[in-house]
């Protein structure tokens, strides 16, 4: 089932039918039975013309979080970025460390829906979008959904130094959420495919793809260090690493459009800009 927030209201699609829920939508996604739930909706089923509603992204009170070096891919490249500074050790330790790289990402009003611009910095010169798995993360710490996350990065900034990364990854517009929640009976398959296309003048410039199977931490393991001491009234998004990542000398220009997809959530779509 998939949950979108919409100009016109929170509606359900479920087995190709769509329902207009009245719930709100923080207390709704918020539900530990939400599957069971979204099940049990009898409300009467709605036309959607989806060309005549705004697909906002599904967020309202949450914060975005996310998790650095959970694929091998990952860490090389921080490995790399970051070799001239003396930070590459960084990388490593972390990747085999019992604690994860977990960071604050962004707030719901800098959080970018399905269609909108995502920004890259003006004092970068290496902006790369990293595509992840997100969970939603209720407020008793439990995976209800999960959505497509773009982290936009700037890896000149952070490769200069990793306690740079704050600037590197987090402003306004850095990141990206949907276009739906994806609300499965059972955790997502980790045989789940993420897919990254990035076009430019109309022809693709970049592509990539790798499966959840490839990562080094579980979930649950990284929802249970975030909720360690932290407190989310309203749950959290958290982004969960990418393990696919452009070459060192591609950068992302104005005006390129990038395409996330992961199987059974959909394609998150943005492009991207300066912001003005």
């Amino acid at each position: 089932m998939k949950l979108f927030k919409t100009s016109a209201g929170t509606i359900l699609q479920r087995n190709e039918d769509n329902y207009l829920l009245n719930d709100d939508f923080d207390d709704l996604i918020n539900r530990d039975d939400l599957f069971e739930y979204l099940s049990s909706v009898t409300t009467e089923k709605t036309s959607v013309n989806w060309n005549e509603i705004k697909i906002l992204a599904p967020i309202s009170r949450q914060e975005v979080w996310a998790a650095g070096v959970t694929y091998l891919r990952s860490r090389d490249a921080r490995m790399e970025e970051s070799k001239d500074a003396g930070g590459a050790d960084f990388y490593s330790k972390v990747y085999n460390a019992d604690r994860p790289e977990l960071f604050f990402k962004a707030l719901p009003h800098s959080v970018a829906a399905n269609g909108e611009e995502v920004f890259i910095r003006k004092d970068s010169k290496w902006n790369v979008p990293e595509p992840e798995c997100t969970l939603f993360i209720n407020s008793k710490g439990k995976i209800v959904a999960y959505t497509i996350g773009n982290d936009m990065s700037s890896r000149d900034i952070e490769g200069e130094n990793p306690l740079y990364l704050p600037q590197a990854k987090t402003y306004y517009r850095s990141a990206a959420l949907g276009p739906c929640l994806y609300v499965p009976e059972q955790e997502i398959s980790l045989d789940t495919s993420i897919r990254l296309r990035i076009n430019r003048n109309d022809e693709t410039v970049f592509e990539g793809s790798i499966q959840l199977n490839r990562m080094k931490r579980k979930f649950v393991e990284l929802a249970a260090y975030l909720f360690r001491e932290n407190v989310f009234e309203h749950g959290c998004f958290l982004m969960t690493g990418t393990g696919i990542i452009p070459p060192n000398e591609f950068t992302l220009h104005s005006g390129d459009v990038v395409e996330i997809g992961i199987d059974n959530i959909g394609v998150l779509s943005n492009v991207v800009a300066y912001r003005m």
